[in-house]
């Protein structure tokens, strides 16, 4: 009867397209930033979505949510989900699959009568993207112990609040503990955000481990003077320090060659007026390897870079780390899981790296865990035209059901 267990992708499609009405954008996108208005709105729904469901739904003190359903015998759960929260141009899979596909086998599982031995929970993680609020997996790295909650109730963002102080606003925070997770496994489901699946013409990827993440802040201070009279030897130019970095990162990613991968993402100038040298610059650079002795190569020589050249021109350097987090191996067994599951499905899967954070990471950390990927349409994502077909959003989430089964039945 398990083998033959199918989800209900409608009812799955239904509720990602719900849950992608509240933040939307024009285009089909949504933008749900963490601990705004409409993440509360979100965050509501799910919880709705979950007591409907039967679950017994949990808050902690970080705001993360947790949806138990009871097996047969107490123990730690088996746990899937991911987050609802969305950069400021998202699209409708990011993260959402990953809860929404996680209570589709929760219905699956009670129309069926079926109750699994172990329990099972669905979960969904705060700040988990850090567009507000760096670092990014900031819910599951304090709930699994990995960062104070007072450090992240403290974090400011983008816009000056701390996280402590929006948390109140919408009414975020529970009075479960953090820190101390007793969880059996994780496993989660998750759009791919890259065109390698689709490329290759696989459905399912088997996510063997996540690569190394580096953002760092550098604010640069020169000094504002006319672009005409002020000869160039004569400049301390915090705006070209900051381009010239830019470039130096395009190239330094190219040159390691391999995984490495690097982004200039945020970037302002000021005064930025047209006729002014400009004596401020504040941007962002994102270094990511699975190696990480490349990626510790790649930090070294942005470093070296940027302190020599920004000496020569006489502009000050701040720096300030946002995150940083090494590459996370998952456990070869739950690999194993969802490759078996996937092939026993009659769907084609390949093993595979993960190039964005997720989740998933900071859970290895307290317990076995592994993800499952479904291709991304043109590897387009964190913007609103992420697409992800139906028939694979259908084949995904029924590998998770029957990962879900055998590691609690």
């Amino acid at each position: 009867m398990h083998d033959t267990l199918r989800i209900n992708g409608d009812r799955l499609r239904h509720r990602l397209s719900e849950l992608g009405k509240i933040g939307a954008l024009p285009g089909g996108g949504v933008c749900r930033l963490a601990l705004t208005d409409e993440d509360r709105q979100g965050r509501d729904t799910v919880m709705g979505w979950m007591r409907e469901l039967g679950l017994e739904v949990t808050v902690d003190a970080m705001g993360n949510v947790f949806g138990l359903r009871r097996g047969t015998e107490d123990g730690p759960p088996v746990m899937t989900g991911s987050h609802i929260d969305t950069v400021r141009t998202g699209g409708l899979y990011d993260g959402s699959l990953g809860v929404l596909g996680g209570l589709e086998a929760i219905e699956t599982l009670n129309d069926a009568g079926i109750t699994t031995r172990r329990p099972l929970c669905v979960a969904f993680f705060n700040n988990e993207e850090g567009a507000r609020f760096a670092p990014d997996m900031m819910g599951s790295l304090v709930y699994v112990g990995g960062m104070s909650l007072e450090e992240a109730m403290a974090t400011e963002g983008i816009d000056g609040k701390t996280v402590g102080e929006c948390m109140q606003a919408i009414g975020a925070q529970g009075d479960a503990p953090v820190g101390h997770p007793d969880v059996h496994a994780f496993i989660e489901i998750h759009v791919e955000q890259g065109p390698v699946l689709e490329e290759s013409g696989i459905t399912i990827g088997a996510v063997e481990k996540v690569q190394g993440i580096s953002w760092t802040e550098f604010t640069l201070t020169g000094t504002s003077n006319h672009a005409g009279t002020t000869p160039m030897r004569l400049r301390h130019d915090a705006g070209y320090v900051a381009m010239a970095t830019a470039g130096f990162v395009r190239d330094l990613a190219t040159r390691l060659g391999g995984d490495q991968v690097g982004t200039v993402g945020a970037l302002e100038i000021g005064p930025n007026l047209v006729n002014v040298v400009p004596d401020q610059a504040r941007f962002t650079v994102d270094l990511r390897n699975t190696d990480n002795d490349r990626l510790q190569q790649a930090e070294w020589q942005l470093h070296e870079f940027i302190t020599q050249l920004a000496e020569r021109e006489g502009v000050t350097v701040e720096r300030r780390q946002l995150a940083r987090f090494d590459p996370v191996p998952f456990d070869p067994e739950m690999v194993d899981r969802v490759e078996k599951a996937a092939r026993d499905h009659g769907l084609s899967v390949m093993r595979m790296p993960s190039g964005a954070g997720h989740d998933a990471q900071m859970l290895a950390r307290v317990c076995p865990t592994s993800m499952i990927f479904v291709p991304s349409v043109d590897g387009i994502s964190h913007n609103i035209d992420e697409y992800t077909a139906p028939e694979d959003l259908e084949a995904g989430a029924n590998v998770l059901l029957q990962v879900l089964l055998d590691l609690a039945a």
